[in-house]
């Protein structure tokens, strides 16, 4: 009997539902995508020169030029997570002759892009961005 107990309270100690598992993905991730959106909100102003948002944001990943031989600068930026927490009960459930598992899976994209444009002399005269997340 004492055996039984014994048992009966390690398999529900080791053992995690998947409801378990999906309150912890859906916790998990503080992710360092939004910041960047955060500090284009931030820190880039009319008036910058191109020296102080590369300070910021860093090289961009395309220039062009418009009509007027005015630099636009794109920044264009996506990012995949995927998180997935598991748990096996198989230590406890070993003795039974069968191994338990539940899990569960986030999967999730986040897309950023800034546009910048310059004025003749070098300065940011405009800027504008873009950001989703599905």
């Amino acid at each position: 009997m004492r055996f039984s107990l014994l048992l009966a309270a390690g398999l529900l100690a080791g053992c995690a539902t998947a409801g378990d598992h999906a309150a912890q993905v859906g916790a998990g991730g503080v992710s360092n995508d939004r910041l960047a959106l955060g500090t284009v909100q931030r820190e880039i102003r009319v008036g910058m020169t191109t020296a102080e948002v590369v300070a910021v944001l860093g090289a961009p990943n395309m220039v062009t030029t418009d009509e007027q031989r005015r630099e636009n600068w794109v920044y264009d930026r996506v990012s995949s997570e995927t998180v997935y927490s598991s748990g096996a009960a198989g230590a406890n459930v070993l003795l039974l002759g069968a191994v338990a598992s539940s899990g569960a899976t986030r999967r999730s994209q986040r897309t950023l892009t800034i546009i910048i444009r310059y004025d003749g002399v070098g300065r940011v005269r405009d800027f504008s961005y873009r950001s989703s997340s599905f």
